[in-house]
């Protein structure tokens, strides 16, 4: 999957409810504390982690590339 920046950078918990990967920022933020997001391969259990383009976020068997517009 996709996902297309506006800015120069998105938050990882933004970016797992703006993917539609979790309903809130509730559950990403538990989801990522658990260290159940990859980030370039990586557990990440910071939400605010900053994602950049060519970044690639791994969660529940979805990959998401981070892209700019």
């Amino acid at each position: 999957m996709d996902f297309y920046l506006k800015d120069d950078f998105i938050k990882l918990g933004q970016l797992l409810k703006a993917a539609s990967l979790v309903e809130n920022g509730a559950d990403a933020k538990f989801e990522i504390q658990e260290g159940k997001v990859k980030v370039n391969g990586e557990v990440e259990t910071q939400r605010g982690k900053k994602l950049y383009k060519g970044d690639k976020v791994f969660y529940k068997g979805t990959e998401v590339t981070i892209n700019k517009i």
